[in-house]
């Protein structure tokens, strides 16, 4: 099949959620494939990383490691998955909205307050990356970032200041 056609792209995404679990691991491993070509399904791939079964969760990251920036119109859907328990969802939720760069202004409050007080570091770290990714329109969340830059986890103080100077560019 070379590319997809709008049936196909939503047949594989309505896999993704199925409760046949032959149809999620199919679905997910058919989209990995993909490349770039899966952009109008990062939202369900990024759903997909907290799947209960780990070759879903595997295909569905290895589709979104390969996939470009999502489209504006899943930025919103996206800022709802910062919140989910599921820290593989919401990192990336987060990745996908950093790709977005300058495009994602409408994120920066939600990640600041990522940053803030997530509970798990990596999903923090990742939400100070992705400001950093977003640039001088992150300006908003300095304050934040350079708290975070103060931190204890040494990773997640690096990448805080990192964001800080693709801010002050």
């Amino acid at each position: 099949m070379q590319g997809f056609d709008v049936s196909d792209l939503a047949a594989l995404i309505a896999d993704l959620k199925s409760t046949d679990l032959s149809k999620r691991i199919q679905a997910a491993e058919e989209l990995s494939s993909r490349g770039e070509e899966v952009s109008q399904a990062v939202v369900a791939l990024a759903q997909a990383c907290g799947d209960d079964v780990e070759e879903v969760r595997e295909a569905a990251t290895a589709a979104l490691e390969e996939s470009g920036p999502p489209g504006l119109d899943d930025l919103p859907a996206l800022i709802e998955l910062f919140c989910t328990p599921q820290s593989d969802v919401a990192y990336w939720a987060i990745t996908l909205v950093g790709r977005l760069g300058a495009e994602a202004a409408d994120a920066v409050e939600p990640l600041a307050e990522v940053v803030r007080q997530h509970s798990v570091p990596a999903v923090r770290e990742r939400a100070a990356w992705a400001l950093g990714c977003i640039g001088p329109v992150a300006a908003p969340s300095l304050d934040v970032l350079q708290l975070a830059a103060t931190s204890d986890n040494p990773r997640l103080a690096r990448l805080a200041r990192a964001a800080i100077e693709q801010i002050m560019v």
